[in-house]
């Protein structure tokens, strides 16, 4: 294996010499920098990537900072599949390395340290939620000016970077496509107020109903956590007040998946007893019987975004406020199709 030493060698420099050229610490002089790159091209050498990266104090990747959710499959679920796949997908364009951080629950959040280990360039962080410890990390970050980005959670009170979808436009669109259809009484299943999409499609949902004359029913309204357990488990709440709903709308797909699933084993069936739409426009949605309608969120989209705005704060220093918000879109199915006989 060709080392540094006999580039040095044949350049007749020393070793630091090819250090800094291939580190590209300057002053160099033009001649002394030729010899060096003619002799590792002579003997086909290449320098450590690694290496490099500890000399220029830097690591070349970008950590993305997920949750850690006991008994999930992250990486197999829609959501952070797609997101991650668009962040990938931008870093390899770079020529970035993606390094996955998993958050424990209950761990303190302190994301200014990873810089300070020089573990990452920059940080993408997704689940973040609006408590008060996780502000307090993400005050200090964007403060002193590190390069990160959230995904699909915004602080309505701080300027942090974020990438995030019309999650009310499209909640408002759902509830009131349903209502369009002369579904009244419109059950809503969401995720914990912690999470500003929930809160914002909550706010779309009352919304909607409020435009229609409807009133807003505290026993139409669950909470899951996101999980198709959370939406089975519903199922047995909801059951009790199926008599009072003719529709309902869900944060999620997975919910919407695990309250189908619990609702029909109770007797009650999509398109019959009650219609219903979810949220994401996951795989899944189409390969239900009847067919999940849905909102569809450019997650892919979302998650390169993230990406690209890290990668321009490390390239031009661009650390403006930026707070972006994509479109998201009503996906039409059989869910939401009541027969005439239910509807009378």
């Amino acid at each position: 294996m060709v080392k540094r030493k006999d580039v040095a060698k044949l350049a007749g420099v020393s070793e630091a010499t090819v250090s800094r050229v291939f580190n590209n610490v300057t002053p160099l002089r033009e001649e002394t920098k030729r010899k060096v790159l003619d002799a590792a091209k002579q003997l086909n050498y290449y320098p450590n990537a690694i290496a490099q990266s500890f000399a220029k104090g830097k690591s070349r990747n970008i950590g993305v900072i997920v949750p850690f959710l006991p008994k999930i499959h992250l990486l197999s679920t829609y959501y952070f599949s797609e997101i991650l796949s668009g962040i990938g997908m931008k870093l390899g364009e770079r020529d970035y390395g993606l390094l996955l951080l998993f958050q424990p629950p209950n761990e303190k959040k302190d994301y200014v340290q990873l810089f300070h280990k020089q573990k990452v360039d920059g940080v993408i962080i997704l689940g973040s939620q609006d408590t008060p410890g996780e502000t307090e990390s993400l005050n200090k970050l964007h403060e002193q000016g590190f390069p990160y980005c959230l995904v699909n959670q915004t602080f309505a009170n701080f300027p942090f970077h974020s990438i995030d979808a019309q999650h009310y436009e499209g909640s408002y669109a759902a509830v009131s496509l349903l209502v369009e259809k002369g579904l009244k009484r419109i059950a809503f299943l969401n995720g914990p107020m912690r999470f500003s999409n929930s809160y914002e499609r909550f706010a779309g949902y009352k919304d909607a109903l409020k435009e229609a004359g409807i009133t807003c029913s505290s026993n139409l309204l669950f909470e899951g956590n996101y999980s198709r357990t959370s939406g089975l488990k519903t199922a047995e709440q909801m059951a009790n007040y199926m008599s009072e709903i003719d529709a309902v709308f869900s944060a999620n797909d997975r919910m919407a998946v695990g309250l189908i699933h619990g609702l029909s084993e109770l007797g009650y069936q999509v398109g019959q007893n009650y219609a219903i739409i979810g949220y994401d426009d996951s795989d899944i949605a189409s390969l239900m019987k009847p067919q999940l309608s849905s909102v569809r969120v450019p997650l892919f989209d979302m998650g390169q975004q993230a990406a690209e705005k890290v990668l321009a704060m490390l390239d031009e220093g661009i650390h403006s406020p930026t707070q972006v918000r994509l479109p998201v879109t009503i996906i039409e199915r059989d869910s939401i199709q009541m027969s005439e006989k239910e509807m009378d």
